[in-house]
């Protein structure tokens, strides 16, 4: 990644985030100010795509027990944005597609039109469910005296969503 705007005075052009500029001061994740940092969500990205894939072909399995043991030293978010975010595009997308095979079957001349409330209702619905839900046992593990962690929680609910996705897909071809 690179910082924008590539020329801030100091004449040096672009500058990579690995060696940021003396001005800019890194914030500590657990102060306010780290929160809406960036730089202090880089650690949770820090996945390559061969990880990635492991992490999600385990996740179809999860009672072998080496999915727990994979997430344990690196829990990332890239499950929870990039699975969310593809279901929620899948399911928008077989959504209009469904109602419009309900509509060709009843009346014959209806055309395609992409109704751009399912985007809507499917960020909202599965956002909410994965953010949600991992929070809300978060806080009673925490509740409880036990140690958890968000960061985990989020990590392995995000990567258990991805049995999802061909299950969407299946819906949508036995249409």
């Amino acid at each position: 990644m690179q910082i924008f705007p590539p020329n801030n005075g100091s004449g040096r052009g672009y500058q990579t985030l690995e060696a940021p500029a003396e001005s800019f001061e890194q914030q500590p994740p657990n102060n306010w100010k780290g929160v809406f940092n960036i730089s202090s969500y880089t650690q949770y990205f820090n996945v390559d795509t061969d990880v990635v894939i492991n992490r999600l072909i385990s996740s179809f399995h999860p009672t072998a027990g080496d999915f727990f043991n994979k997430i344990e030293a690196n829990p990332d978010l890239y499950g929870l944005i990039w699975i969310t975010t593809t279901l929620v595009f899948m399911l928008s997308c077989f959504g209009n597609f469904a109602t419009y095979l309900m509509q060709k079957h009843t009346d014959g001349t209806t055309t395609w039109s992409f109704d751009v409330g399912y985007v809507n209702v499917a960020a909202s619905g599965i956002y909410g469910y994965a953010i949600a839900v991992p929070m809300a046992f978060y806080f009673l593990l925490q509740y409880l005296g036990s140690n958890a962690s968000l960061i985990r929680f989020w990590c392995m609910w995000g990567y258990s969503l991805s049995i999802f996705m061909p299950t969407a897909l299946h819906h949508a071809l036995l249409l």
